[in-house]
């Protein structure tokens, strides 16, 4: 699974840190990241639900 935030439509709503803490957090400029290493398997689900959860659809996520 291939998971990236699209900048330019990240708002900093960050509904995806709070759907998935291990996965996403806001970076210096309050735009949504995906921390390193942390797409796995375990992951999956709670990626999908903050990609499904955010206002502005600014998460990608590819198989």
């Amino acid at each position: 699974m291939d998971v990236s935030v699209d900048l330019t439509k990240c708002q900093s709503y960050a509904q995806c840190v709070l759907e998935a803490p291990e996965v996403f957090e806001l970076g210096p400029d309050n735009k949504a990241r995906v921390l390193a290493g942390s797409v796995t398997p375990d992951n999956e689900k709670f990626i999908l639900a903050a990609a499904d959860l955010c206002p502005m659809q600014a998460i990608l996520v590819a198989e």
